[in-house]
């Protein structure tokens, strides 16, 4: 009564995730490098110099989850195989995204305690002095384009394979992009002679990331501990695991049903009830056919009379 693996209605989107990881981490290198070539006494060029090699973790962490939900199956060390290794994934992806925005906050706090005057030199090029805010810059709305564009694409995929981990990927290169934003406009008061500029515009998107960061490490943790299962961008419920328990718990009044999330699959314990003769894992599952794969597992546990033996 239960199906493992990747399903086959989502092998499409699976190959089109794994690509573009592989692009996200192709193009955050090159942002690294150019990011570390112009980084200055800028507060926020160093955290977001920091911030995009901690972005690295969640690329690397879905492909390498990818690889051990496809090639490794079940075995005698594994008997479950390897469905939850996505939600250790996220698990991973959802500290180095908190950390992300701890690290953002603490700078800019101690720059501003400390009233540090950063300033903004000049590099010799081809015999001409060049103000090194430009070329911090340039390479800041550098920074801005490949996680805007791969963050938007990584969230219909997230979507529609209920990957908490792509999704929190895809939070990590929305705080990208806007610690950029920030970025230009610190760099740009300190041009201006704003001192305070640069740690201040870090502070205000700290908090936001520290934000997204709570939210996906509460929902990680809840499926690490076999929580019930949580929505895609919050710690709340998942709608489809309510309307699951709903509708299991009316084919099968009287017993007690506990859902419980492996990755992207949901799997559902029946506790004081027979499996009927005519089983059908699809037909338990309510709302959208098209989710239906989301349902891996129904396994039940008759009642148990006092002396401990199983009712008929």
């Amino acid at each position: 009564m239960s199906r493992d693996r990747i399903p086959a209605e989502l092998q499409d989107a699976f190959a089109k995730a794994i690509r573009l990881e592989r692009w996200h981490i192709f193009w955050t290198i090159t942002i690294i490098i150019v990011m570390g070539l112009a980084l200055g006494q800028s507060e926020t060029m160093k955290t977001a110099w920091v911030e995009d090699s901690l972005g690295l973790v969640p690329p690397i962490m879905f492909l390498i989850a990818a690889h051990m939900e496809r090639k490794w199956g079940c075995s005698r060390r594994y008997p479950f195989g390897f469905d939850r290794v996505n939600g250790l994934g996220f698990f991973v992806a959802a500290v180095a995204l908190t950390a992300v925005g701890a690290l953002l906050l603490y700078n800019a706090v101690t720059a501003l305690a400390s009233m540090e005057h950063a300033t903004v030199g000049s590099i010799v090029i081809l015999g001409h002095d060049i103000w090194l805010g430009w070329l911090m810059l340039v390479a800041q709305a550098y920074s801005l384009v490949p996680p805007l564009i791969i963050g938007r694409k990584q969230l219909p995929l997230a979507e529609q394979l209920n990957d908490k981990l792509l999704h929190t990927d895809a939070l990590m290169n929305k705080a990208n992009w806007m610690t950029g934003a920030a970025g230009l406009a610190g760099v740009t008061g300190l041009g201006l002679g704003w001192w305070w500029a640069d740690s201040v515009a870090a502070a205000i998107i700290s908090i936001d990331v520290i934000h997204d960061g709570l939210k996906a490490l509460r929902s990680s943790t809840a499926e690490l501990i076999d929580g019930a299962p949580r929505a895609l961008s919050s710690p709340d419920l998942s709608e489809d695991a309510q309307a699951l328990g709903r509708e299991l718990a009316a084919r099968y009044p009287g017993s007690d049903v506990r859902l419980r999330e492996t990755g992207r699959l949901i799997r559902a314990e029946i506790h004081g009830a027979h499996s009927p003769d005519d089983f059908a894992l699809a037909e338990h599952w309510p709302g959208d056919e098209k989710r239906v794969w989301r349902l891996a597992q129904v396994s039940f546990a008759p009642p148990v009379k006092d002396d401990g033996t199983v009712s008929s």
